[in-house]
């Protein structure tokens, strides 16, 4: 009975998953990309205001440094100052540093004297008062001379120090980026007379209230240093390589960084100060975006989830009362017995139902003859195709005994040579070994005369011939051995199974047992490059390479050249190429190619199946055969076959 019913639940079951699938999917796919396009705005919001509060920070560094080189130009240009290191009236001077730091931007000022060594080092405080480092003042302090090379010619130089001490408050490090004006001061004759470091220090302070102001985190790292000044004290434990890395992947300026689990989108924009680059960073954290999207995620999610479950109540109702006619129809078809003849249903109603039931036996009896007709026809195709089986088998046969009659032929021809002369010697053995005999028992009969004996046998050109003989019937016979050695390596076909195979192997054995239809005619040009084993079938493979090297012989006229090339391509792929200096072959030609009984020979020299065979051998072991052709030029055929690394 379950097994009667089975029809119903599928097509309901079918039903239901249309309706589904052309009521649900849009609405995943709208719920879906609005949620993608959400988070897209929220990440392309954060980008704009990463970018424009980049601008703000490199356009208000800009504006100290274009004022503070200006300060530090009327400085270190104001005679009075030259006059007071000059004259060495060192109050005179300080007292004119303290002023200018009051009216300036600058929060610490140095005067080093003429011979590089610090005189005065004032700053700003807290309160505004101007204050003294009278500990760095001693003169001990001084400019290294690679300090003043790098200053060279130029009166002033722009310089970076970026100060970072963790110190025993972990969450509130000494962070501070010093931004350094040093400068010559020179007499009326342009004598140097000392030099002036003006400063602006931006501390741990000033860059939080940035941070406040534009609620990002913010961090200055240089490319040639370790430190990284930042307002977030976990980022000050990266080095500044981390940062640099993500600079020099592309022209793109940001990326994502968990930090402590909290997931920020990071801006990084090279400034320049002065003489130096400096990388300002800038983050933004996901978090608060992530929570709002979790929540707007949820709430898709619950519309979405509440359609679904209407949208499939909605869909059993109404498959039940959609279905109902077709399940009548069904309970007909089941008390039917369709092993004993044709089907048919009442027709009972002129309704719809009436009519899918009239179309049904209609469909009935147009299916019970055709499938008559149909067997009729198995039979027959059945029969037909038993017969060209047989018939592909012998000539696939017949192909076979083709190439291996020219492959005899060809082993036939290379054993003649030494068999020849190992016959041709046998009758010069025989004579030598009965003027010995003789020349024995005339020695046992009459000793005397031994000496006679021994010129009229022509004993010494005896002994100089003999084993020249035996050495050329040696040969000989090594001679054919290797042939049939050869012959016997190259077949094979003992070893059904799948093997390891060295391809270098298997063609150097093909050559070898070609070498009496190739010699004093054929040049054969070897590439092997080492390439990794095979698995393989090697008497199949060793029987395409015979096919294609034979076809490669005989369409050269005379003399040519043959060259065959062994390499590794691409990863998991070796290729064979195999050229010959033949006729070639028009385009027409080379699409037939590989089409079975399709020959360019004579008729009785080809049955047209041996590229063929090749080509169903290659696609069994999972490689391809290509084929390239001009004509008048020659011919290349490249195998390409797997291997495992």
């Amino acid at each position: 009975m379950s097994k009667k019913r089975r029809p119903r639940k599928s097509l309901r079951s079918v039903l239901i998953i249309w309706f589904l699938l052309f009521s649900v999917v849009p609405l995943a796919f709208i719920t879906g990309y609005s949620l993608i396009k959400y988070e897209q705005a929220i990440d392309q919001e954060l980008s704009q205001r990463l970018k424009g509060n980049a601008r703000e920070i490199s356009v208000m560094l800009g504006e100290f440094e274009s004022t503070l080189f200006r300060e530090n130009e009327n400085h270190r240009s104001d005679r009075t100052l030259s006059y007071f290191l000059s004259t060495g009236n060192e109050g005179r001077a300080r007292q004119l540093l303290k002023k200018w730091i009051i009216s300036g931007l600058a929060q610490r000022m140095w005067l080093y004297s003429a011979d590089a060594r610090l005189k005065i080092a004032l700053y700003e405080e807290a309160s505004g008062q101007v204050g003294s480092k009278s500990n760095l003042e001693s003169g001990d302090v001084e400019i290294t001379e690679g300090f003043l090379n790098r200053l060279g010619d130029k009166d002033a130089m722009g310089l970076v120090d970026i100060h970072v001490d963790p110190g025993k408050n972990k969450k509130k490090p000494d962070v501070r980026i010093d931004l350094v004006v040093f400068s010559k001061v020179k007499d009326n004759q342009g004598r140097v007379v000392g030099y002036l470091e003006e400063v602006i220090s931006m501390d741990r302070e000033f860059l939080q209230s940035l941070r406040n102001r534009m609620n990002t985190e913010i961090f200055f790292f240089q490319l040639n240093k370790e430190s990284v000044a930042s307002t977030h004290e976990d980022l000050i434990l990266y080095s500044a390589e981390t940062f640099a890395k993500e600079l020099k992947e592309g022209d793109q300026p940001f990326f994502d960084l968990n930090v402590r689990e909290v997931p920020y989108k990071f801006l990084l924009k090279p400034l320049s100060w002065g003489d130096e680059k400096i990388i300002l960073g800038l983050g933004a954290s996901k978090e608060a975006a992530r929570a709002v999207l979790k929540n707007i995620n949820l709430a898709f999610y619950s519309v979405a989830g509440f359609i679904v479950i209407l949208l499939t109540v909605l869909s059993l109702v109404i498959s039940k009362v959609v279905l109902k006619p077709i399940y009548d129809v069904l309970n007909a078809i089941e008390k039917s017995d369709y092993s004993k003849g044709l089907v048919e249903v009442p027709e009972n109603s002129t309704t719809e139902l009436g009519l899918l039931a009239k179309s049904f036996n209609e469909l009935s009896r147009r299916t019970y003859e055709s499938q008559k007709a149909l067997q009729v026809n198995v039979k027959e195709l059945e029969a037909a195709n038993y017969e060209i089986k047989e018939a592909q088998t012998r000539l696939v046969h017949a192909a076979k005994m083709a190439s291996l009659g020219q492959l005899v032929a060809g082993v036939a021809h290379e054993l003649n040579n030494p068999i020849g002369f190992i016959y041709s010697n046998m009758s010069h053995l025989r004579e030598y070994s009965e003027k010995l005999i003789q020349l024995l028992e005339k020695a046992e009969s009459d000793p005397k005369n031994l000496q006679k004996y021994k010129e009229e046998a022509d004993l010494e050109f005896i002994k100089k011939d003999l084993p020249k003989l035996i050495a050329s019937c040696e040969d000989g016979a090594r001679r054919t051995r290797d042939i049939v050695v050869g012959l016997r390596n190259f077949s094979r076909m003992e070893e059904s199974s799948l093997q390891s195979m060295d391809v270098c192997e298997g063609l150097n054995k093909t050559l070898e047992l070609l070498k009496g239809e190739l010699k004093n005619r054929i040049t054969v040009e070897k590439d092997f490059q080492k390439v990794p084993p095979i698995m393989a079938y090697p008497g199949e493979l060793n029987q395409v390479f015979m096919n294609i090297l034979s076809n490669a012989a005989q369409a050269i006229d005379g003399e040519g050249v043959i060259r065959v090339g062994v390499k590794t391509v691409e990863k998991d792929r070796i290729e064979i190429s195999i050229s010959d200096s033949g006729k070639g072959m028009t385009k027409e030609t080379v699409e037939k190619v590989f089409d079975p009984f399709f020959t360019t020979k004579t008729l009785g020299k080809g049955t047209g199946l041996g590229l063929s065979i090749s080509y169903g051998v290659i696609q069994k072991h999972g490689g391809e055969i290509l084929v390239e052709s001009d004509l008048g030029k020659g011919t290349t055929f490249h195998i390409l076959l797997p291997f495992k690394s």
